[in-house]
């Protein structure tokens, strides 16, 4: 494993720009929150609209993330989502009406275009983190690239992902962790990684409420997560330097037609807001020091 002669420091990072929104390089930490996948417009929109309340009230700024298309369900009777069409036609709605950018993942190159007229941040999912031609497809698009590190892979190994994206000249990219395979169906969350994806030169983000699902066992079922521990990861993540932090958070979490065992409920979001915000204000001067 390559090992940085120090810590990795901001100035040698790149700032990414999402619409006006900085992400790395020593600035504020950013939220990226949003239901898991796309239900009812209306429920979208509304759940949009409280999310940019609480961020104006804890001073955090915000990404919109939601997916348009589940599909890696386990079951094939399970919700996936309204579809690319649809699905991109009520972010643009929340982009419109809350006036915020929005993320979503695609599936396949094909996916890559289309939803760039939409998207301002194209994420790749983790099971598809490897795939070359999804990965390139979705960088030559030249919006900002969020690549989930899979759970089966080391965080060095991301560096192989960035490279691929950079030879499109595309230097707009986000990594993010979401937790390794430890054992079958469960996750473990491993802090090295963040200061050794950092050592690329790129934000990192911590997608926490993903890391606590326990996979094997359908979202819908109280056996699915274990989301008591996101504000401990969230914690610990914030104070290891993560640029920004992804939630998947929703109004009515026992209902939610997908990871409904491992959202964090939007009622407890602002609690847990003002905790980390706190955490990265003491935490940012010293990265730069």
């Amino acid at each position: 494993m390559k090992k940085p002669e120090s810590a990795v420091r901001e100035t040698k990072m790149k700032i990414i720009d999402v619409n006006g929104i900085k992400i790395g390089g020593g600035n504020p930490l950013v939220l990226i929150a949003g239901p898991c996948v796309i239900e009812e417009e209306s429920l979208v929109l509304d759940t949009a609209g409280q999310i940019q309340e609480i961020a104006d009230r804890v001073g955090i700024p915000w990404i919109f993330k939601s997916s348009y298309l589940k599909d890696n369900r386990s079951s094939v009777d399970y919700y996936q989502g309204p579809g690319l069409e649809k699905g991109l036609n009520i972010l643009r709605k929340v982009k419109e009406r809350i006036g915020v950018p929005v993320l979503s993942d695609i599936h396949d190159h094909g996916q890559a275009e289309p939803a760039s007229e939409v998207l301002d941040v194209i994420q790749i999912p983790a099971y598809l983190s490897m795939q070359t031609s999804i990965t390139l497809a979705a960088a030559k698009t030249g919006k900002v690239i969020n690549v989930k590190k899979g759970q089966f892979l080391h965080p060095q190994d991301v560096e192989k992902i960035v490279k691929k994206i950079e030879s499109t000249g595309n230097r707009r990219i986000i990594l993010t962790e979401r937790g390794s395979v430890f054992g079958y169906h469960n996750l473990v969350v491993d802090m090295r990684s963040f200061p050794i994806m950092r050592d690329f030169g790129y934000p990192v983000m911590f997608d926490v409420t993903h890391s606590i699902r326990i996979y094997g066992v359908p979202s819908s079922s109280a056996a699915g997560g274990e989301p008591w521990f996101v504000p401990f990861l969230a914690r610990a993540g914030v104070a290891a330097g993560v640029d920004a932090l992804f939630i998947e958070t929703h109004p009515d979490c026992k209902n939610a037609l997908c990871d409904a065992s491992s959202m964090w409920p939007l009622q407890k979001l602002e609690a847990l807001l003002n905790q980390v915000k706190q955490i990265d204000e003491m935490v940012k001067p010293w990265l730069n020091d």
